[in-house]
């Protein structure tokens, strides 16, 4: 990729730990200037990911904010607006299932956290970012996820629906900010071995996944991390409006 990643800036949320915390230090590897390491709750895991960015040779600023509701997307976004660095690369990688729950269970204030968080913080952020970075060029990677195709596993239907919103935002964006020289796609992990599904699945139910899978394995952090790398490098500039499946073959379209 030669010295392309020199001189930018790179915002990466949920970048404290997981696929987040290993693209952050990706870019900060492949050459980024500078990185906006973005957490919610963990201050320490981000101050991690500072550090191996640093050691990378890059500069790295951490930023506090909560995605999860409307008022903390507000308030990253004027905290954004008043940020001397213009974002040359946005990684829209935060997101959480939160919690399962059937039908039943489902309430309205879980509801709105999970797309919140998922798909009103990925467009939110994009259009924060979009009036500047189109001044230079860019790129967005945004997340969905194999359970936008699939439906998602038991009590995850609505963090599939937001996931399946994401990549449908992915083309709409794509669309509108191709013309100013901002080129938007995403990727669409599998399943990943990582504290996401330490969290929400079972060491049983991986298994399974991984002997279900055609590559006979999980996903790294770090596959995730060399797929988004790519999308925003010029490798992968005629690469628009894509969901890019990263899977080890578990999804094929």
């Amino acid at each position: 990729m030669g010295d392309e990643f020199q001189s930018k800036t790179a915002l990466v949320t949920g970048a404290s730990r997981g696929i987040g915390a290993a693209t952050a230090i990706a870019l900060a590897r492949a050459g980024c200037k500078r990185v906006y390491v973005h957490y919610n709750s963990s201050a320490e895991g981000a101050e991690r990911t500072a550090e191996q960015i640093r050691q990378a040779g890059a500069e790295a600023m951490v930023v506090a904010g909560n995605l999860s509701s409307e008022a903390g997307i507000r308030a990253f976004v004027d905290m954004l607006a008043g940020e001397p660095n213009a974002i040359d690369y946005l990684v829209n990688n935060a997101g959480s299932l939160v919690r399962r729950a059937t039908l039943a269970e489902f309430n309205y204030a879980l509801f709105d956290e999970v797309m919140n968080l998922n798909a009103k913080s990925m467009f939110f952020l994009t259009q924060a970012v979009a009036p500047r970075m189109a001044a230079r060029g860019g790129a967005i990677v945004n997340l969905s996820s194999i359970a936008a195709r699939t439906g998602g596993g038991s009590g995850a239907a609505v963090y599939a629906a937001s996931k399946a919103a994401v990549a449908a935002l992915t083309k709409g964006l794509a669309k509108e900010l191709a013309p100013r020289g901002i080129r938007v796609n995403a990727i669409s992990p599998g399943t990943v071995d990582n504290d996401f599904h330490a969290h929400f699945s079972t060491r049983e139910a991986l298994a399974q996944v991984a002997a279900n899978t055609p590559q006979g394995r999980l996903s790294t952090n770090e596959e995730m991390a060399d797929a988004i790398v790519f999308l925003l490098s010029e490798a992968a500039r005629n690469i628009v409006g894509q969901t890019i499946e990263v899977n080890g073959g578990a999804y094929m379209v």
